[in-house]
């Protein structure tokens, strides 16, 4: 007999037609809920809180919308929604914008691609040109890149992604002082407005042990000159461990220093507050920096070389009772408050320096993780020194939340945008390439090659006839202006004019609309290869007692 939970569901082997047929619907609803997120006049995506009592979470960033969205009821369609989430996300983490387009171009490859599959097309052949096409695609686009050479290209960049003119204009001024490289740290802000400041030097976050020795109590921090530097990630119980520590800075003949230290026991800090007046040096402890044991291990790592000094690892057992001088590092500046520390001019060997900094861009260059790539993009910013905070305030604690998720979108497509220059925005770079497409498209003679070029002359009409009809007017009607205008064209949806982009400052980052691109394509000509889907068993729901 069958279990009564178990009687509507879905079969457990799912074959076509009904697969492509069900992913379809499951697209589409997600594609529609991120679909008005797209251009510079977005309507807003109203999401109610899981387990909360307050009103609905406005949204315009496609990745957290498809985020929020963990399942569709119907298990069939949910395969394709979350095919298509997980594309989103991983686009969102690797370069922070352009889901929205993403969408809409998976979408149109999908449903073109359906149709060619149900009238007789090979699915594999035509999987392979479409990804051959998406190659024609990004060589029209690598021919049309700009480079940034001004902070108000790079402001018409950051507005691309947050609509926001004074943040992308603060943004554009940050960029512009630390480079594609450099450490931008985005915090919320106090206020309603946005605050910047530039830090000299670089910093990792990681406080003074005690108030205690902050000696600018203004200000709230403590700033050294000439100073030795002890790098560790070990728990100082006894406070007899710190002498041979204080002896070796000595007899570097250097007139500070700095403590880095997991822990610091009372009697510890209280040795160094009692004496610090007779100390011939100044001293302060700060703490490891790092929330976790890797991220400890690859701060030591940088500190050392940047300092000169080597790391004593409580892993590996080290001790300080036989610490010798040369085994310190040093720098000319040092400065530490309640939540970072700061290294100014520091004496590690510049080769070394070098070495380290193009090995760690190496490892973010082949790393597979975006988490793990961000990662090591930080300790290259931090190492070369220019660093910033951005803080963002707002009126409504959810308006900040909302503005620092923004800015961190808007700082990562910067950093593709200054690496890799922008393209002319409103979609038209997209609608550019169509003439490369139709040229493939009269010479080929495969069925399927043929199918794949119509398809995607036909997809890169998406975006911009989304973003026009986002902002109110007719795709149709549009689209025959342009149409009839000069090439290149394109429509300002502010203004309600056909413009020229480049002179109109609608550009669009180049890295963004290729990755877009590659991921829409590569996943849709992924999922025109599906055939069966398999459904894991639901088990009945245990009846509850009363």
């Amino acid at each position: 007999m069958t279990s009564p939970h178990l009687v509507h569901q879905t079969p457990g082997i799912v074959s076509q037609p009904t697969t492509y047929r069900q992913m379809q619907k499951g697209i589409a609803e997600l594609v529609n809920v991120i679909r008005p997120t797209l251009g510079p006049c977005p309507r807003l995506v109203g999401m109610q809180r899981v387990g909360d009592k307050r009103g609905p979470e406005l949204l315009d960033n496609g990745a957290v919308i498809a985020r929020r969205i963990i399942e569709l009821a119907d298990r069939d369609e949910n395969t394709g929604a979350m095919l298509l989430r997980g594309m989103l996300w991983r686009l969102h983490e690797q370069v922070g914008d352009g889901t929205a387009t993403a969408a809409v171009l998976f979408e149109s490859i999908f449903n073109q691609g359906v149709k060619m599959i149900v009238a007789g097309s090979s699915p594999m052949r035509l999987r392979y040109h479409l990804e051959q096409g998406m190659q024609l695609i990004l060589d029209k686009l690598s021919s049309m890149v700009m480079p940034l050479e001004s902070a108000a290209l790079l402001a018409c960049a950051a507005r691309t992604v947050c609509y926001d003119p004074e943040m992308a204009q603060m943004l554009a001024e940050i960029f512009n002082v630390i480079g594609p490289e450099g450490a931008l740290n985005i915090q919320s802000g106090r206020g309603r407005s946005l605050e910047r400041e530039f830090v000299e030097g670089s910093y990792w976050s990681g406080g003074i042990h005690s108030q205690e020795m902050i000696r600018d109590r203004a200000r709230m921090i403590t700033r050294m000159q000439n100073s030795a530097i002890l790098i560790s990630d070990l728990e100082i119980t006894d406070p007899d461990q710190l002498l041979p520590v204080v002896m070796a800075a000595g007899k570097r003949g250097l007139s500070a220093l700095l403590i880095i230290a997991r822990e610091l026991s009372p009697s510890a800090l209280a040795l160094l507050l009692a004496n610090r007046d007779s100390l011939k040096m100044q001293v302060i402890a700060v703490k490891t920096p790092g929330l976790n044991t890797v991220d400890q291990a690859a701060a030591m790592e940088d500190l050392a070389v940047l300092t000169g000094g080597r790391p004593f690892l409580n892993a590996a057992g080290d001790t300080l009772s036989q610490i010798q001088p040369h085994e310190l590092g040093q720098a000319r500046r040092v400065w530490a408050d309640s939540n970072n520390t700061g290294i100014i001019g520091g004496k590690g060997d510049p080769y070394r320096v070098r070495a380290h900094l193009a090995a760690l861009r190496q490892k973010a260059c082949l790393a597979d993780d975006p988490e793990v790539q961000k990662r090591l993009q930080e300790r290259v910013g931090r190492l070369l020194g220019g660093a910033a905070i951005l803080r963002v305030g707002g009126v409504t604690e959810p308006e900040i939340h909302s503005r620092v998720d923004m800015a961190q979108r808007a700082a990562l497509a910067l950093r593709g945008a200054i690496a890799e220059g922008v393209v002319p925005g409103g979609g038209v770079a997209f609608l550019a390439c169509q003439s490369n497409l139709q040229h493939m498209l009269t010479q080929s003679s495969e069925v399927e090659e043929r199918a794949a070029y119509h398809i995607l002359v036909n997809a890169m009409e998406a975006p911009i006839r989304t973003l026009i009809a986002n902002a109110g007017f007719d795709a149709g009607q549009v689209m025959a202006e342009l149409h009839h205008a000069r090439s290149g064209c394109a429509f300002d949806v502010i203004a309600g004019k056909v413009v020229d982009p480049t002179e109109a400052q609608i550009l669009d980052v180049a890295s963004v609309q290729k990755e877009a691109l590659c991921s829409a394509v590569r996943t849709a000509a992924l999922a025109l290869t599906i055939e069966v889907v398999v459904h894991r068993r639901k088990l009945p729901i245990a009846t509850r007692p009363d």
